[in-house]
């Protein structure tokens, strides 16, 4: 038995959760075309008959504004340390920057086994390939370089292949049919601010929080009340939206999601509040996940 934990860094919006969700083969994490949608470590797990991989999605690599953004930053420095394997992903659709430069120095120091993964393949020309992994091998040292497509699976299969060589044997950490260490209420609240980073695009980029308020389990039917938080009054009124449209929306579609997870019936009730400066406020930050 093969066993190993494999940390998933990478800048915003570099497809982590998508290739995260693709080798889980359920979705367990949330995914938006917006930066910074991933804000917690999230596990998933994939076990066969041999092996036991881990995988660490983490927050996107970025210059922290906020306390909230250097609680995100402190989680990727921690998996990177903890981790068997790091698999660093670019979109090789996007144009080389600082933050590129900044990600490789953070894993620089890092002795363990890495991996290039150029994702997005199937967006961009092979020929254009070449250029950038001479690029990042002229400023890294990687044990392996791997094309693929989260979106599409394409090579994500030789891409697992390929960690198994890499791991040792070792003890199953988590139970054959588990395929995540999410709560039941940090799912629900992840759910939930998807579907309202999607409802309302660019108005509310990064300043909506979502707390589970109660999470009943029932034999029939769990019942979530959950707390959108902005930080403006304007921003309550376009979450809530004209006669109370975008809210409604937003809930119907995260229960339809949660009921298809959960394979139960939802009661899901929403209420919206408005918390000046939360990404600052440390109650707040733990409430969701972000001890200090």
């Amino acid at each position: 038995m093969k066993s190993g934990f494999i940390s998933i860094i990478g800048r915003p919006n570099s497809g982590k959760s998508t290739l995260l969700n693709r080798l889980v083969g359920e979705k367990i994490a949330i995914v938006t075309d917006k930066p910074q949608t991933t804000r917690n470590v999230i596990r998933g797990i994939v076990t066969d008959d041999e092996s036991q991989v881990v995988f660490l999605d983490t927050p996107g690599i970025h210059k922290p504004m906020h306390k909230m953004n250097v609680r995100m930053m402190k989680f990727v420095r921690e998996s990177i340390s903890e981790v068997d394997l790091i698999l660093l992903m670019v979109d090789c659709t996007e144009p080389f920057g600082a933050g590129d430069e900044f990600t490789l120095e953070l894993i620089k120091p890092i002795s363990k086994p890495k991996f290039l993964l150029l994702n997005k393949i199937d967006q961009i020309e092979k020929q254009k390939l070449l250029p950038i992994i001479d690029r990042y091998s002229k400023l890294a040292e990687f044990n392996e370089v791997i094309p693929l497509s989260a979106l599409t699976g394409d090579n994500t299969q030789n891409l697992m292949q390929t960690i198994l060589k890499y791991l040792s044997e070792g003890p199953m950490f988590y139970p054959e049919d588990q395929i995540s260490d999410q709560p039941a209420r940090s799912i629900s609240a992840e759910v939930i601010r998807e579907k309202l980073i999607i409802a309302t695009r660019e108005e509310l980029p990064y300043s909506t929080a979502v707390i589970i308020d109660l999470f009943e389990e029932g034999a029939k039917i769990h019942r979530i009340f959950a707390t959108i938080y902005v930080e403006r009054e304007s921003q309550k009124g376009i979450v809530i939206g004209k006669r109370g449209e975008l809210l409604k929306q937003v809930g119907t579609e995260a229960r339809l999601e949660l009921e298809k997870f959960f394979e139960q019936k939802i009661y899901l009730e929403l209420h919206v509040k408005v918390k000046k400066n939360w990404r600052d406020d440390e109650d707040t930050l733990r409430s969701i996940g972000f001890p200090s």
